[in-house]
Formats: structure tokens, C-alpha cells, sequence
């Protein structure tokens, strides 16, 4: 059962970026990261209440840390929906994993002594998944660079290096006893901040209801996406249910083909399927070293 919570936040997630390439044809990214948040604010907050979750907290400035760099990498990642194939867009945004790697490792090389048992190259596994998520990234960025796209496939990319630095303070809260729920409700008042201000600056688009049908459900998938993915992981995070969460990628490729009909070459497909696999590994070695590691979020 909990594979099926994943597979479902997924999906979720995916349709949110149909959603959202739908809605950014006719609104800016800050009015799309604005009414992201709006929605999220409401249906978190009827969740809190039916599950009796105070959304009091002590810990303010850790929200507020938590909040600033996912809006920015929530940002990016929207940025990114609006101008790259959605399947692109979600693949360089699930870099998370690998750039979470990427830190383990170099951490791992900086703090090593020499008088210390452990060599330098216990991490050689782990690197040399980095690697591949790299050289992943540098194939999905060619066509891009073709269709003269680059910019954005580096906004797509800077989308998962935030995300990562995100996911380790959700990390940070989940150890100190913040139930999921608050924390993303906190994340969802930082997005309308966020999308309010950038909205002063980006403007406002004219308001036509049949554009606005696409801004509800950008709010309503995200929060369900959420709320999927913290019940797959209720019960421990598995690392089935972990590297599920990849299935994302396929749904947003099906969804480009079948509904954006985008013309993604081989070798940006072999890139995304490079990136798959070293995050999968990735999860696999972080587990081996950490095994109760919370859930990544998006």
C-alpha cells in the first residue's frame, strides 16, 4: 500500500507541472508560485484541523530558513515547466537526490584525516553516482543549448540544488518532532509571500476565468502530492517507496509526449534515464549509511 501512496504522489506532482505549463501561458511565475501557495494554505490548513495538528511551532526561524530556499527552488522549477519540455523540467528538479550525494561526498573528502581508519575513497560508490547524475544532466542540456534554451535548463537545474538544500532542513525539523503537516503549511504561507512580492515586480496578468481554471488545481495537486508521499512513508521509508518517487519522471514524459507532443532527442532521453539511475543509486547508498532518513519532498 505504501508503494501505491508514492506512486499516486507522483502522478500528482506530474499533472501539477501539466497545470502549471497550462497556466503559464497566460500567467507569470510569481502569480503561479502565489496561488500555489493560496491553495495550499487552505487545504493544509483544513488537514491540520481533521488531524488535530496544532500549527503553533518554536521554531520559526528554521520554518523561515525552510520556506526561502524552497520558494526559490520552487521558483525555478516553475521557470523551468514554462519553458522546457515538462519531462525535462521534472527530471533536472529531481537532481535533488544526486546533489544530496554530491554533498555527502564532498563533506566526506574535506573532513577526512589521514590518521583516521576510514579511507578517502569509502565514498568511491556514492561519487561515482554523482558522476553519472552529471554526466546525465550535460546529455538532458545539449538539446537544450540547441534550441537555444540553456538558460533555462541551468534555472531547471539550480530548481534541484535548492531543493536539496530544502530537503535537509525538512530533515532538520523532522528530528527535532515537527509533524509533516505543519511544515508544509509554513512552506505554503513563505510560496504566497514569495509569490505576493514577485508579483510587484513580474505584474499582474488580466484575469479571464477560462486561464484561471488551470490556478486551483496547480494548489490542489501539489497538496495532495504531499500529502501521498508523507503516508508512503508513514510506516518507514522503504527503499522500494523511495525510488519510487522516480515514477514521476515517466508520468511527466508521458504527459509530454501525449499532451505537449515535445520533441525530446535520444540523447536527452538517455540523459534523463542516466539521471534516474544514479539517483536511485544514490538512495540506495544514502540509505545503507543513514536508513532512517526522512522523506524527500517536493
Amino acid at each position: 500500500m505504501q508503494a501505491l501512496w508514492m506512486l499516486l504522489g507522483a502522478a500528482f506532482f506530474a499533472t501539477m507541472g501539466v497545470c502549471v505549463k497550462f497556466g503559464s501561458e497566460h500567467f507569470n511565475s510569481a502569480e503561479l508560485v502565489f496561488y500555489r501557495g493560496v491553495v495550499g494554505v487552505v487545504f493544509l490548513a483544513i488537514i491540520a484541523k481533521q488531524q488535530k495538528v496544532s500549527l503553533r511551532t518554536q521554531y520559526t526561524s528554521m520554518h523561515v530558513w525552510r520556506s526561502t530556499i524552497g520558494v526559490l527552488s520552487l521558483s525555478a522549477w516553475f521557470y523551468a515547466i514554462a519553458k522546457l519540455p515538462l519531462a525535462t523540467a521534472m527530471t533536472l528538479n529531481y537532481m535533488s537526490s544526486v546533489w544530496i550525494a554530491a554533498f555527502l561526498v564532498g563533506g566526506a573528502l574535506i573532513n577526512w584525516k589521514p590518521q583516521e581508519d576510514k579511507s578517502p575513497w569509502s565514498q568511491g560508490p556514492l561519487a561515482l553516482s554523482v558522476i553519472a547524475g552529471f554526466a546525465g544532466v550535460v546529455m538532458m542540456l545539449r538539446p537544450t543549448v540547441e534550441q537555444n534554451q540553456i538558460f533555462a535548463g541551468l534555472i531547471g537545474l539550480m530548481s534541484g540544488f535548492a531543493a536539496a538544500f530544502a530537503y535537509m532542513q525538512v530533515m532538520a525539523l523532522g528530528r527535532i518532532g515537527e509533524p509533516e503537516t505543519r511544515t508544509v503549511f509554513y512552506f505554503a504561507i513563505g510560496t504566497t509571500l514569495a509569490g505576493l512580492v514577485g508579483m510587484g515586480f513580474a505584474g499582474v496578468s488580466e484575469w479571464h476565468w477560462q486561464h484561471a481554471v488551470w490556478l486551483l488545481p496547480v494548489g490542489v495537486f501539489a497538496s495532495l502530492g504531499q500529502l501521498c508521499m508523507t503516508r508512503a512513508y508513514s510506516k518507514g521509508a522503504t527503499l522500494v517507496v523511495a525510488n519510487l518517487q522516480y515514477s514521476g519522471i515517466v508520468f511527466a514524459a508521458l504527459y509530454s509526449l501525449l499532451l505537449f507532443g515535445d520533441d525530446i532527442p535520444l540523447i536527452g532521453w538517455a540523459g534523463m534515464a542516466l539521471i534516474v539511475v544514479s539517483g536511485m543509486a544514490a538512495t540506495l547508498l544514502r540509505a545503507r549509511a543513514a536508513p532512517n532518513a526522512p522523506a524527500e519532498e517536493h
